[in-house]
């Protein structure tokens, strides 16, 4: 027997961008019903997926913290439990827990045009559900969670050690006084490897292509002296502000002066292991800073362990797996214990949830992404998607206020329906278009975007904000009423 629920707006995912939606619409909406289902038991989406020794916030949580809701912490950089504990009591404090329906899997949706509503196929715990919606958001960011990227290593079979990727971490593994090999160069790897080399006999870090690596202080010491002359969300906003104007001024610094930049990144990490050759050697990528994603390690945390030798570097291809640990290429063999291949992630557009309309499939990839929220060809369907260059909730709430701002208008005019219609034109690009691996993997699946606005996503918060904040709703979407004429605006 299929269980059947009716709501206006059905949130998928009750992680970061869940929250956020539920929050700004039940304040723009509050005659909206709404409900989150969300696949796992717990709220928190990434944040309670990733387990692994570690793991932390990798931008400011002034800026990753909600707009709405001060960050009262002593740090800037976060642990991953203070993270979860701060979105259970954001939930709490706003009553969105209230809504969510913990472990549903959400499989299809399919748009009725007769109807005007979707109907969304859910598995849940005690068997199949199907969720009538008025508005449906997918707040499920855009990893595959259930299958991360593998590079497919020859000889995986003959290691004779523990094999881990940081998505399915063991509660049990026990790193202490082991030898261990962390396969990658990104945020995950950064993380790890000082993390496990406070007990491991020895972290060796297994890069391909380095990354860049900037030293970061964990806590703020301009917030603390604002906090003290200041009200809680006074003090919010502008650590907030500033934070994000330094973000956004590193970020324009690296794209119009990569040399320069790349030669001061160079000196952080020389100063902070104790060696030019290392940070050359191992700490020099091929491409431009920011052209992927930069690694921010608080206090040095890496360049520390490199330092104390507990860690070092190795910059290789690998050649295959043996029996006693991770073969490169000129022959030599890194001893291990345990390996942690944090090889990168996977890219799922939806949740990898099949949409159709009107029982005609439809791929999010063919679709034009309108401000980075809403797809051309799906009716009353919002996404929502971080920055990669600025903290994520800098994103999530433009978009989470301005898919508010939608829904505000279909109650008000009694429009029953409302559409993206593409109206650009030039050149496009996938719609988070930078070169990092598992970005250039996945760039087939993703929605388009343009040079322009309201079909450009561009990765620029001053920007995004001013275009987003001020969408003119007759531009780029198309309203249509209950007798599917045109509603009056």
């Amino acid at each position: 027997m299929t269980l059947q629920r009716d709501v206006d707006v059905l949130i998928v995912g009750a992680g970061l961008s869940g929250i956020n939606m539920a929050y700004r619409i039940q304040q723009a909406c509050p005659g909206l019903t709404y409900a989150i289902v969300e696949r796992r038991d717990r709220i928190g989406g990434t944040w309670d997926l990733f387990r692994y020794p570690g793991v932390r916030s990798d931008s400011d949580f002034f800026t990753l913290a909600f707009p709405f809701r001060p960050w009262r912490g002593k740090d800037a950089i976060v642990d991953g439990d203070q993270i979860l504990e701060y979105l259970e009591d954001t939930a709490r404090e706003a009553g969105i827990d209230r809504h969510i329906a913990f472990g549903r899997r959400v499989d299809s949706a399919d748009w009725s045009s007769v109807d005007s509503r979707w109907s969304v196929e859910a598995s849940g715990p005690e068997g199949p559900e199907t969720w009538s919606a008025r508005f449906v958001v997918a707040c499920t960011g855009y990893y595959d969670y259930d299958s991360p990227y593998d590079p497919g290593f020859a000889g995986v079979e003959d290691f004779d050690g523990t094999l881990v990727h940081p998505q399915f971490w063991p509660e049990d593994l026990d790193h202490t006084g082991k030898r261990v090999v962390v396969i990658g160069s990104g945020a995950t790897a950064v993380t790890i490897v000082p993390a496990m080399a406070e007990t491991a006999e020895h972290v060796t870090m297994l890069q391909r292509t380095p990354s860049y690596l900037l030293a970061q202080p964990k806590g703020d010491p301009i917030a603390d002296v604002v906090r003290k002359i200041a009200p809680p969300t006074v003090a919010h906003h502008v650590v907030r502000t500033k934070n994000m104007l330094l973000q956004w001024a590193l970020f324009q610094a690296c794209q119009r002066a990569p040399k320069a930049m790349r030669s001061l990144l160079l000196k952080g990490v020389a100063h902070g292991t104790g060696s030019a050759e290392i940070a050359e050697q191992h700490f020099n990528p091929p491409y431009d800073p920011w052209d992927q994603r930069l690694c921010v390690t608080p206090q040095g945390d890496i360049f520390a362990a490199i330092k104390a030798g507990t860690a070092s570097v190795t910059t290789a291809r690998i050649d295959r797996f043996v029996p006693e640990g991770v073969r490169i290429e000129d022959g030599t063999v890194l001893p291990a214990d345990i390996v942690v291949t944090a090889t990168g992630l996977s890219i799922k557009i939806l949740g990898g949830a099949k949409v159709s309309v009107d029982g005609e499939p439809r791929d999010p990839s063919d679709s034009f992404a309108y401000h980075g929220t809403m797809l051309t060809g799906l009716p009353n369907l919002a996404f929502c998607v971080g920055y990669i260059n600025l903290s994520w909730t800098m994103r999530s709430d433009l978009t989470s206020r301005l898919v508010a701002k939608v829904l505000r208008r279909l109650v008000d005019s009694g429009a029953s329906s409302v559409v993206p219609e593409f109206t650009g034109s030039g050149p496009t690009a996938p719609l988070m278009d930078m070169q990092s691996g598992y970005l250039q993997r996945g760039a087939h699946l993703m929605p388009r975007a343009t040079d322009s606005y309201p079909w450009s996503f561009r990765q620029n918060f001053l920007v995004d904000s001013w275009s987003t904040n001020r969408a003119d709703l007759d531009d780029g979407l198309v309203w249509t009423a209950p007798d599917r004429a045109e509603a009056p605006a």
